[in-house]
Formats: C-alpha cells, sequence, structure tokens
C-alpha cells in the first residue's frame, strides 16, 4: 500500500511485541522433575487453541519464567501452516510452549485480539510468502518474522471497534454452527430410534433380516483410469465427495478416456467407500443428478438394492448407521496406512428393513426433514463466512471504517 489510511502506521513485529521461541524438547526435559504441561504446533489451532492432546516436560525455575504463558499471549505456528494464532486466555492453570511456536506479547500499542484477527487476514494473502524458509518443511524463522510490517491504526480504541465488528460476526457464525451441531444431533437421536432393531436379537413385527446379499444383487466397481484435474473428460466421484451421505460435487476429476456405458451414474445409485483410513471407510451416498453425466472411482463400488424390496434412500441410512458403520470396520482387512473392505463380505452383513416399502419412505423422510434444516443452516453459514472474509479484508486494511462497515 503506496498510502496509509489516516490515522494509520506501519509496525515492526519485533518492535511491537516481545518475541520468544519456545524450549526445545529434549530427552533430558521429558525425563526431568518439575513436569509442567506445554503447547505445541498441534494445539494451535485458528483463534483457538486445542487441548485433546497436551504434553509435559521440564521446566527449571529460570525456564519457568520465560516460557509462562500469561493472558493475551499470542501462539504463532513456526512451522507447517506458518503464521497459525491463537491466543492464551488462561483456559487452563500454568502452561509453557514448545520451540515450534512463537510467542508475542505486546508493547502496548497493539491490541492482542487485533493482531490474531491480522494473522489470519496475512495468511490469508500469503503475505509470509517471501519470509518462509524451506528445509524439509516450510518454517517462519523469528528474524524474519521479527521485520514483518503490520499495517494499524495507530489509536487502540480504533483498533478495538475494528476487534468488535470483527467478533460480532465470529459469535453470530458460531450461533449458527451450534445449530448445525444440534440438529446433527437430533438427526443422529432419529436414526437410532427409527433403526433400533439392528442392535436387537429379533427383528420387530412387520420388519425383516437377512444378509445384504438377499436384497443387494451385485456390487459394482468404478473406473481405475488415470483421472486429470483439468476438466477435461468426464467427472468422477471419489472419496471425498461423499459427505454425510450426500454427493459434495467440489473438487472433481476427471477421466479423459471414454468411460463404458454401464458405468455412468442413474438416479438412485448407491456408492459406498470401500478403501481408506479406518474414519473413512465405509462413507455412503446416494446419487441424486448432482451433475449432467459422471462416473466413480474403482474404490467406491456401486450396491443397489432390489427397488421391489428396499429403497436406496433407507439402505443409505443402513449403511450409515453407527452400528452398521462399527461392523464393517469389524470385516475391514488392514494395509499399508489404510484399511479395506471386500464387498462380498459386506454383503453377507445382516440387514434390517421394514418389509413395508411405504414405511421406509417414512422413516427416510422424517430423517429427509433434518438434513434439510442442515443444509439451510449450512447455506447461511457459507453466505456469513464469505461475507465475513470480505469485511475482514476491508477493515483490516483500512479500507472500510468500523462506523461505514457497520451503519
Amino acid at each position: 500500500m503506496s498510502e496509509l489510511p489516516p490515522g494509520w502506521m506501519l509496525s515492526r513485529v519485533g518492535d511491537a511485541f516481545d518475541m520468544q521461541l519456545g524450549k526445545m524438547l529434549s530427552k533430558e526435559a521429558s525425563a526431568g522433575v518439575e513436569q509442567r504441561c506445554y503447547l505445541t504446533n498441534k494445539n494451535v489451532q485458528w483463534n483457538r487453541l486445542d487441548f485433546d492432546s497436551i504434553n509435559f516436560m521440564s521446566f527449571d525455575s529460570a525456564e519457568r519464567e520465560k516460557f509462562r504463558l500469561v493472558r493475551g499471549d499470542l501462539l504463532v505456528t513456526e512451522g507447517g501452516e506458518v503464521g497459525r494464532t491463537a491466543m492464551w486466555e488462561e483456559e487452563r492453570g500454568e502452561c509453557y510452549f514448545q520451540k515450534s511456536l512463537h510467542r508475542l506479547r505486546s508493547h502496548g500499542e497493539i491490541d492482542p485480539r487485533f493482531m490474531l484477527h491480522y494473522m489470519q487476514y496475512a495468511a490469508r494473502r500469503r503475505m509470509f510468502t517471501d519470509s518462509v524458509g524451506q528445509t524439509s518443511i516450510a518454517h517462519l524463522p523469528q528474524d524474519k518474522f521479527a521485520e514483518h510490517l503490520i499495517l494499524h491504526p495507530a489509536d487502540l480504541a480504533a483498533q478495538r471497534r475494528i476487534v468488535a465488528a470483527i467478533d460480532s460476526l465470529g459469535e453470530v457464525e458460531r450461533r449458527i454452527e451450534t445449530s448445525i451441531a444440534k440438529l446433527r444431533d437430533v438427526r443422529r437421536g432419529a436414526v437410532l430410534m427409527s433403526l433400533a432393531s439392528i442392535s436387537g436379537k429379533h427383528p420387530p413385527k412387520g420388519w425383516v433380516r437377512t444378509p445384504l446379499k438377499d436384497v443387494v444383487p451385485m456390487a459394482e466397481y468404478g473406473t481405475s483410469e488415470a483421472l486429470n484435474r483439468d476438466g477435461r473428460g468426464t467427472p468422477v466421484l471419489r472419496m471425498n465427495n461423499i459427505r454425510n451421505g450426500r454427493i459434495d460435487s467440489h473438487e472433481l476429476r476427471y477421466c479423459p478416456v471414454p468411460v463404458p456405458r454401464q458405468l455412468y451414474l442413474r438416479y438412485g445409485d448407491v456408492l459406498f467407500n470401500r478403501t481408506n483410513s479406518i474414519d473413512h471407510v465405509g462413507k455412503a451416498a446416494m446419487w441424486r443428478d448432482e451433475l449432467p453425466s459422471a462416473t466413480f472411482a474403482s474404490y467406491l463400488v456401486r450396491m443397489n438394492p432390489d427397488r421391489s424390496r428396499m429403497s436406496p434412500e433407507y439402505l443409505i441410512e443402513w449403511l450409515m448407521h453407527p452400528a452398521i458403520r462399527q461392523k464393517v470396520r469389524s470385516i475391514s482387512t488392514v494395509a499399508v496406512q489404510q484399511v479395506n473392505v471386500n464387498p462380498s463380505r459386506l454383503r453377507e452383513l445382516e440387514i434390517d428393513y421394514p418389509a413395508d416399502l411405504s414405511e421406509q419412505r417414512r422413516l427416510v423422510s422424517a430423517l429427509e426433514s433434518c438434513d434439510e434444516q442442515i443444509a439451510q443452516e449450512e447455506g447461511e453459514l457459507a453466505k456469513l463466512r464469505e461475507l465475513k472474509v470480505g469485511l475482514v479484508d476491508d477493515l483490516l486494511s483500512g479500507r472500510v471504517a468500523v462506523s461505514v462497515a457497520g451503519g
């Protein structure tokens, strides 16, 4: 920016903050006395700290003075996804940090929360690219980070008004996320109640229990051709295109050679992910003509039920049921860094279903009403996030004043 916005200035990170890299992990520190918890690169996510996995090592009295976190400290990842930043707000008791993190402690000219938002803005705009060193992984050396210039209002009150505007959108975002999570819980509860017979010794009256192969006559593998990203050829669905029982048509790959007619997807086709990590194997979705034409990769299989006995929508709900996902994992074979499900073994599993197709449709309809609400909330969330990115860019570049953005 050739001309600064009125009332704004540029400051070096090294001038505005006390900078400190954390303590290096060693065998001596891991085994020593005075064990204290510390945070690593993995604990620092964007705008939040993840405490699911906490490590411990020894800190002597001088190190405790040097590396102890205080409220308002910013932790910035030095390697991996460089620049990822979160603030320490004394969520736990005494805590320290490892050498994979920069600690920034404001000298008072820049509000820590302003810097927190600025770091995500800077990373999104790839401002650290020229400062990042590349050995085996990308890393942000302290000396180069210290030279980075921050554009900010000179007045702390102006910085805090910007922070308040950004945080207000963050609150709306969190409310929508909470609403989506509650709807997903409601849906899970409805599935468990509707398909309760799966865990029972005998199916209830009006239900049938039979091997899956009796209602799914065959399993078909998809194309094994090499795929491209440039849009030439037929769209090919892969494992990552199956999300929450639905088809996600983003990030497609394409088959550049002619696809056999029988491998094109038809409305109602059920796709099952037979191989990947243990968390992803067993994912399933139904094709609802999301694209004019498409096929599927060989690590997915198509398993269509006999429509006179079972609806494909019901089959999806059964495949995605937690108890069935667990059974699928139990019949998986482990290969190098992934597991594989043999479709023949899958089709030996017993399936419970209402003999009356109208009852199957009734059960599925109740679940689809939840799906519609979730999709609506997710759409609102996507719009809000797009709005938030634009507003944050305008506010943190000084292009728009808070009063203008808010009014």
